[in-house]
């Protein structure tokens, strides 16, 4: 019988186990190659069932809103008016009434100094003007004197003229002789020098009695000055507000304009804050604009462009701007970050998130949010596309439509042309849509209000 020459019973040449080796080596290759290939075609056939499946999106229904566009720049609150209460003279605080955060009156007593001293001068003036009144009251009574003196010389002159008209005419009908006359004449004329004598010591008094009168004025307006002093000690409120800092204490020494107390007026407040003069010219006086609190974050506050500064900041290029508006019920502080935006409301306008869009590149506009103005001229507007939902939710599609984009603000975006009020349209896709396409609405999506039945 011929022996087989693969007899595994005989013992084997190295010749014969380099076959046998290199035949096995061949068979695991093969083997192993044909592994990936079925895993390939079994991820293919997964990833077909996959792209078949509708996409998931996330749904939302269009309203209209108001959108507010413009510019916002950020300040801090002030009060209306703050005011710093000042002593006017020196003197020890003895007592302060009120603390930071006390609601005062215009008027009302705040706090209290030292007023001895003063006292003391007020004292001092009006004895003064006591001793210069005697004064007075003596050169009056000496022009009384003078005066009666006066009317004493007065009298005999008259009585000298008379005597000497009456001798003249004597004389002149021979009854006397000549010296007799000429005596008389001579008396009258004494008589008439004692009168004027007199009137011109009366005119000397009544001057003293207006010096004195006049001194007395002056020391008068002495006591009134002493007594106003005085009055500086009692330091009353010259505004109605509240009670900012307090800055100094009681026993302290206070010299003529030592700072005691800031007051802050909050029946409005007042904002400023730093404009760009390339945005200048949108800002006028009087301007209606909406300022925004952190602290009130769910509040909106209407304020009035208040005062432009002509005087711009040469190296920034900044114009400050003052904001005031109503505190009602004192509820706006000082110190408060506030968001002023001097834009306009737009109403009725749909606003939908930027996400939603898809840029319409048949017309070469293409969307970029982080450079987009937020208040477009019409002729710088821009289309995009927005898919809105058709049929139930079970078996919806979406259609694509051409929407015309407005204003942008906070991540939102005004449709002015394009989407109805109700429309339900595409907010997230899990993958790109195209039109007529099915989705299925995932649950962070919004129904759909229920039609009302008559």
């Amino acid at each position: 019988m011929q022996q087989s020459f693969y007899n595994l019973d005989r013992p084997k040449t190295n010749l014969e186990r380099l076959l046998i080796l290199t035949s096995l080596l061949a068979l695991s290759i093969s083997g192993c190659g044909s592994a990936p290939k079925e895993v390939a075609d079994a991820q293919t056939r997964q990833g077909g069932q996959q792209d078949r499946r509708p996409a998931s999106v996330d749904v939302a229904v269009a309203r209209t809103a108001s959108l507010q566009s413009g510019l916002e720049y950020v300040g801090t609150t002030q009060p209306y008016r703050q005011v710093s209460l000042r002593t006017q003279v020196e003197g020890q605080l003895l007592s302060l009434r009120v603390d930071v955060g006390d609601p005062v009156s215009q008027g009302q007593v705040l706090a209290q100094l030292d007023d001895k001293v003063l006292r003391t001068a007020v004292l001092e003036a009006t004895a003064e003007v006591a001793a210069l009144e005697s004064e007075v009251a003596q050169a009056q009574t000496q022009v009384s004197d003078g005066l009666r003196q006066v009317e004493s010389a007065r009298v005999q002159f008259q009585q000298a003229q008379a005597d000497a008209a009456r001798l003249e005419k004597l004389y002149r009908a021979g009854a006397i002789a000549q010296q007799e006359a000429e005596q008389a004449r001579t008396n009258a004329r004494t008589n008439q020098q004692a009168l004027r004598s007199a009137q011109e010591v009366v005119r000397t008094r009544q001057q003293a009695v207006k010096a004195a009168k006049r001194r007395v004025t002056a020391q008068q307006a002495v006591i009134a000055r002493e007594r106003e002093r005085q009055s500086y000690t009692t330091l009353t409120s010259p505004v109605t507000g509240i009670v900012t800092e307090r800055v100094s204490e009681p026993g302290n020494l206070a010299q003529a304009g030592s700072e005691v107390l800031k007051l802050g007026d909050f029946s409005q407040v007042k904002v400023s804050v730093q404009v760009s003069e390339l945005e200048l010219s949108k800002i006028r006086a009087r301007q209606s604009v909406q300022v925004r609190l952190d602290a009130f974050p769910k509040d909106v506050f209407r304020g009035q462009v208040s005062r432009i500064s002509p005087v711009a900041d040469s190296t920034a290029r900044l114009v400050p701007v003052e904001v005031t508006m109503p505190n009602v019920g004192r509820r706006i502080g000082s110190g408060l970050l506030a968001r002023v935006n001097f834009g306009q409301q737009t109403a009725n306008t749909i606003g939908v998130p930027e996400s939603a869009f898809q840029t319409n590149r048949k017309r070469g506009a293409r969307q970029n949010s982080s450079n987009a103005s937020s208040d477009r001229e019409p002729s710088q507007r821009q289309a995009g596309i927005l898919y809105v939902l058709k049929g139930s939710d079970k078996q919806a599609k979406v259609t694509a439509r051409n929407v015309t984009l407005g204003r942008r603000q906070d991540g939102q975006v005004e449709v002015l042309t394009g989407l109805n009020p109700g429309d339900r349209f595409v907010t997230r896709s899990s993958k790109p849509l195209k039109d007529g396409d099915p989705v299925q609405l995932s649950i962070l999506s919004e129904p759909s209000k229920p039609s009302k039945r008559s």
